[in-house]
This record gives C-alpha cells, sequence and structure tokens, in this order.
C-alpha cells in the first residue's frame, strides 16, 4: 500500500485509496474481466473500421460539399449500396458524432494549432490546389472566407481521431489475443495492459497530409509536434467519456427550460455517466455503437447475455453496460498515467500530489456511473423487488 497516511475526507475516498494502491475504479470480479476483455474484443473490431473510414474521409473525400459515399471507403457495388439501404452495415455515423464531440469540445495541441497563424496559410494552400478551375468554390471562398477553412479544421479532426482509433482499436485485439494465452487474469492486468500501449504510444506523432492533383500538402505537419497521448488521447477522454453532448429526444434544447448547462465545462453526457437503459431508443448516438458490437461478439460472452434474466431482449442494453465497465478501466489507465509521480512512489510530497490530482479527478466522479459498475453484477430473474 502507497496511499497517503492521511485519510482523505471525499466522499469518493475508497476509490482515491484504490488508485493508490495500483487498483483499478472497476472491482477486480471474474465475472468484470470476462466482460471487458470480450466486449473490448468486439469494439476492437469496430474502432478497426471506424479507424479506416475516418482517415478514408480526411484522405479521399477531402473539401468535397457533397460526399454521398463517404462510407463507403471508395468501394461503390450495387451488393454494397442494397447493405447500405438494408442497414447490413457499421454505423459510421456514430464515428463521426465522436469527432464532431471533440471538435466541438477542443482542448489540447490539435485544437491550439487549428487556431494558430501556422495553420492558415497550410490551409489556403490546399484550398487554392482543390479549387482551381472551380469557379463557384471560388467564389464561394471568396465571400465566405471562413468556411471552407472550418471544413479542413473538421477533416483534421477526422484523421486525428482515426488515428488515435488506429492505436487503441490494436491495443484491444492483442489484449484479446493475450486474455486468450492465459496472460491476462485480473482486472488490474487489464489496465496496465492498456497503461503500459498508452505510454509505449504516447509520443507517437500525429500528422495529416492531403494529395491533390499528385501533390501532397501538410495540413497537420510533424513541425506541429502533435502526439498521440497529449493531443488526441487526453481531449477524447475529455469529450467522450466526460463531457459528451445531450441525446436528442432525452432533454430539451429550449435554452428556456434550463435542462442542458449554460457552461460547456460542466457538460456530464459522457460515457461515464450515461444510463444503459435508454440504449436501444431512437437519437441515442450509442445505440449505433452497440448495435455495431452486437456482431463482434465473442462466443463465450454472447453466451452469458443470452443465459441473462431477459435473453437477447435488452442486448443492447447488456452490452453497454459491459462497455462502460471497460471504460472506467480505461480511464484508470489513464488517470494512472498522467499522474504528477509514480503510484509507488514512497517521498511524502509526491504522495500528497498525487493524493490532490486524485481527489480532483474524483470531484468529476460524484455524479458519473462509478458507483453503479461497482455493485455486484446479477443477472438473475427476480419476479419482485427485495424489500
Amino acid at each position: 500500500m502507497t496511499q497517503s497516511s492521511a485519510a482523505s475526507q471525499h466522499p469518493l475516498s475508497e476509490y482515491i485509496y484504490r488508485l493508490e494502491s495500483g487498483e483499478a475504479l472497476l472491482p477486480d470480479y471474474p465475472e468484470n474481466v470476462v466482460e471487458v476483455v470480450g466486449i473490448l474484443k468486439s469494439y476492437g473490431i469496430v474502432l478497426d473500421a471506424y479507424s479506416k473510414n475516418l482517415i478514408y474521409i480526411a484522405n479521399e473525400q477531402f473539401l468535397e460539399l457533397f460526399p454521398f459515399f463517404k462510407y463507403f471507403n471508395g468501394e461503390v457495388k450495387t451488393q454494397k449500396l442494397l447493405q447500405y439501404w438494408w442497414h447490413d452495415r457499421i454505423n459510421f455515423e456514430y464515428a463521426e458524432y465522436c469527432m464532431k464531440t471533440m471538435f466541438w469540445h477542443g482542448g489540447g495541441g490539435l485544437d491550439q494549432y487549428l487556431d494558430s497563424p501556422e495553420f492558415r496559410p497550410l490551409a489556403e494552400t490546399a484550398i487554392q490546389a482543390k479549387t482551381k478551375g472551380n469557379l463557384m468554390i471560388q467564389t464561394l471562398h471568396r465571400l465566405f472566407p471562413e468556411f471552407l477553412p472550418e471544413q479542413i479544421r473538421q477533416l483534421a479532426y477526422y484523421s486525428g481521431l482515426g488515428q488515435f482509433w488506429r492505436v487503441m482499436s490494436d491495443m484491444f485485439i492483442s489484449l484479446s489475443d493475450r486474455y486468450d494465452h492465459g496472460e491476462i487474469k485480473s482486472i488490474p492486468d487489464v489496465v496496465n495492459h492498456i497503461l503500459s500501449g498508452l505510454v509505449e504510444s504516447a509520443n507517437q506523432p500525429i500528422t495529416y497530409s492531403v494529395k491533390i492533383n499528385n501533390k501532397v500538402y501538410d495540413i497537420l505537419p510533424k513541425s506541429a509536434k502533435l502526439t498521440f497521448l497529449m493531443d488526441t488521447a487526453v481531449p477524447y477522454v475529455e469529450a467522450v467519456f466526460f463531457r459528451g453532448t445531450p441525446f436528442p429526444g432525452t432533454v430539451s434544447y429550449n435554452a428556456q427550460a434550463h435542462q442542458i448547462p449554460p457552461e460547456q465545462k460542466q457538460f456530464a453526457y459522457g460515457a461515464l455517466y450515461a444510463d444503459p437503459l435508454p440504449i436501444g431508443g431512437s437519437g441515442i448516438p450509442p445505440t449505433q455503437l452497440m448495435q455495431d458490437m452486437r456482431h463482434f461478439l465473442p462466443d463465450y460472452l454472447h453466451n452469458i447475455y443470452q443465459n441473462s434474466c431477459r435473453g437477447e431482449d435488452d442486448l443492447r442494453v447488456q452490452i453497454c453496460q459491459s462497455f462502460q465497465k471497460s471504460m472506467y478501466c480505461v480511464t484508470t489507465a489513464a488517470i494512472i498515467g498522467l499522474a504528477p509521480y509514480p503510484i509507488s512512489t514512497s517521498d511524502p510530497e509526491q504522495k500528497q500530489a498525487n493524493r490532490i490530482y486524485f481527489e480532483n479527478w474524483m470531484d468529476r466522479f460524484l455524479n458519473s456511473r462509478l458507483g453503479e459498475v461497482n455493485k455486484p453484477t446479477s443477472r438473475e430473474c427476480k419476479l419482485f423487488p427485495e424489500r
């Protein structure tokens, strides 16, 4: 135990002590290990598809104002078109939802660079190359000079999120492989695997260039010094895990109703706060993710869902519950990895600095689903509630 000797007065002190002891925000139950590894395998497969499509859009649909076939990854075929009309496909709309959430909330070096003086001339050069000979678009650019640069900023987020998900997909698939080989046996093993992956990829460069008429134009050059961890991973956790956006149909967007916080920093609609029960409802973006993951569930996890009280009648809800547990593991890895000092430190001042750091994080978990995911999982049917 390396936790600070002084008792914490925080309402969530139990979880602070866990983090200080190298444990996870999710309890180390055997059923949690199965759920987390299984759902992250499915998620890794889905992220592979999301990543490829986001990068395809950024590279191949650059400043295409009406990209009708952007979800086809360049393969426009009758059979594929029929599959899309029948909704027998990956819901790439959810990937765009996450991208737009990151784009709107901002944060990190990517957001700062896209508002910097260095970005504007690079964007303008690419715009001139792309619109050469197109009088209509050139006129549009002259009349509304901020429109196309804003489209390029968004495309940079397509690419940045695609690169981030590329790393995370590989990380989750390798986690599943290690579990199959008997190397992953506990929730701390899961967290350590993710933490090692984040550390290993921390300084991986995030760059973005487009080819226009056989010439390459930099949008996010190496000189911007954008990296995986601080410029995509941390803003992603902030935007998607914590803040998110209010789901249409669940709250009123009318300002007079006061159902949405007036301050962006007060948003708490992310994956760590979301109630799994609405999953499956119209207008709830995570429904699309759960629908995608259901196609790639490993047999051992699918069997658990099938043998539950309601079987597959509430499959998306069960998937969402498992997914939420897995996100608390990912969040644990991120929190420990960003701590000011190693959690194994014995220096009193460093331990106190870590304590303050963890307490600040716990402030954000006060209204989250942390307590719910820490309850033992019960899949038994009960005809009457316990009194």
